[in-house]
């Protein structure tokens, strides 16, 4: 049974080829652009990762971030950060509300956030 992946990005050119390469991958990606729905499908599909935007409609990654650390079901799932908010601060806000990585979209390639996934993936 494949991976279950929930990418929640707003961002459609971003979403569209991190969807690919994680499917191509043999990932299972359920994608939502807004943080709510995000939270809806996390807690319909359970999915195995978390790929987190902070800079969210509806609802932003941080508030996102902890309604899924406090739910039961969920706060066992590693949540990735992945967004162009750079500053120490909100690093260090999204990792002490339980984020397992950080990752600035600017700073790195697909292939490198994929490996970043399967890293977290396998523990």
């Amino acid at each position: 049974m494949p991976t279950k992946i929930l990418l929640i990005e707003d961002e459609p050119s971003l979403q569209k080829a991190l969807g690919l390469a994680l499917e191509k991958e043999g990932f299972a990606v359920t994608q939502a652009t807004d943080g709510q729905l995000g939270l809806d499908l996390a807690k319909k599909d359970q999915p195995d990762l978390i790929l987190l935007d902070l800079i969210l409609p509806k609802k932003d990654g941080f508030a996102v971030l902890a309604e899924l650390k406090a739910d039961e079901k969920l706060k066992q799932v590693p949540v990735i950060i992945l967004t162009n908010l750079e500053t120490s601060q909100d690093v260090q806000k999204a990792l002490t509300m339980g984020a397992t990585t950080y990752l600035v979209k600017a700073n790195y390639e697909l292939a490198d956030v994929i490996k970043k996934i399967k890293s977290v993936i396998q523990g």
